[in-house]
């Protein structure tokens, strides 16, 4: 199966660390640790993995949140992946910190990215995997709190969201949207802390 995984965020060191580049930060990190590197092309950077069969294109848009459909339309012809093959890995407001919710398809949510995405595929049918990154921010806040930095609590934890998302996006080309959904569609942090307990 040769999939495109979409990772949204914005091109800049100022946007590196900030909650709207969570997408880039879960795709980094795959790449990171399978010894794989991106490479600058048209409309976003990409890299290629291989797991289990699977074939893994990684793409990184470049053409910042608000036209992240153009990267994934071109991504999608040029690698000749179908739509269905398709995963965004996107930042999620609605969703507090740490919860991950994979869908097959789906309205934007308000997110300009998906919103990009619908508008050039013409089409809302496509995978997503939400990472939540809650909603702490007083009316009119929003997007000082989407491009702001995460907090320190939220770094330390970082990582274990991270791995979890690249776990479900493997469990998705592997075994199907249905079962990634039944998998991890909860909230890492808190199945972390009750693991924690029981020992």
């Amino acid at each position: 199966m040769n999939c495109l995984i979409a990772g949204l965020g914005n091109i800049g060191a100022e946007y590196s660390n900030t909650r709207h580049n969570i997408g880039f930060m879960v795709l980094d990190a795959w790449a990171q640790a399978s010894n794989t590197f991106f490479t600058n092309g048209r409309y976003g950077a990409t890299a290629e993995i291989s797991f289990k069969g699977s074939k893994f294109t990684l793409l990184k848009p470049s053409t910042y949140m608000n036209l992240s459909g153009k990267a994934v339309n071109y991504w999608l012809q040029k690698c000749k992946i179908p739509k269905e093959n398709l995963l965004v890995v996107v930042d999620d407001l609605a969703l507090p910190f740490g919860t991950l919710r994979m869908r097959k398809k789906g309205s934007d949510g308000g997110h300009n990215g998906l919103k990009s995405i619908d508008y050039c595929l013409a089409s809302n049918e496509y995978a997503r995997l939400r990472v939540g990154i809650g909603n702490g921010f007083k009316d009119g806040g929003q997007i000082d709190y989407v491009l702001g930095e995460l907090l320190l609590e939220e770094k330390r934890k970082l990582p274990l969201v991270i791995d979890s998302a690249i776990a479900a996006v493997k469990c998705f080309a592997t075994e199907g949207v249905e079962s990634a959904m039944t998998k991890y569609n909860h909230s890492v942090i808190e199945d972390s802390s009750a693991s924690s307990n029981d020992e």
